[in-house]
């Protein structure tokens, strides 16, 4: 049996400045990295793909980006998919609020100076077409039941980013 796994054409060492996020102070582009993914396992009806920053200085992380019901057909996201007004999101796949209040995609911002920051990308296997969660469910609400309850498998790439001195 082969491993779920994900890559990225445009993640590796350091996020570039279109990658970085356009608010806290921050000027760029919340360009979306590229995404793909292979060896889903069998019984896979879609896929779930979510950033999140562990390391933000909020008890539960920063989220950064949260697609959901992306059909078991699709294999990649684009790079520039979590720009909603580029309308690159695969047919029936949407995206939820996180914590910019938006849904779209936010790159990495954290506070200017601070540590080095951990940006975790996980796509996740899912037994169901549909989570049936809107865009404002509350990503909580959406991770549990799709890790409790409709998680075959997941596959993450780590980024990393310290931020500038103010």
């Amino acid at each position: 049996m082969s491993t779920f796994t994900l890559r990225s054409n445009d993640l590796g060492g350091n996020f570039t400045d279109e990658q970085l996020a356009n608010i806290f102070g921050y000027n760029g582009g919340n360009v979306s990295p590229h995404l793909a993914w292979e060896n889903a396992p069998e019984g896979t009806k879609s896929f779930a793909v979510i950033c999140h920053d562990p390391d933000a200085p909020t008890p539960s992380g920063f989220w950064h980006w949260a697609v959901f019901d992306i059909p078991a057909s699709v294999s990649e996201l684009p790079s520039g998919a979590g720009n909603p007004e580029k309308n690159l999101l695969p047919e029936k796949s949407f995206m939820s609020e996180v914590d910019t209040g938006m849904a779209a995609y936010c790159g990495p911002c954290p506070p200017l100076g601070d540590f080095t920051h951990t940006y975790l990308f996980t796509v996740y296997a899912l037994d169901v077409e549909s989570l049936g969660i809107t865009p404002q469910t509350p990503l909580a609400q959406a991770s549990f039941m799709m890790v409790m309850q409709h998680e075959l498998a997941r596959a993450s790439i780590v980024s990393y980013y310290k931020p500038k001195k103010s």
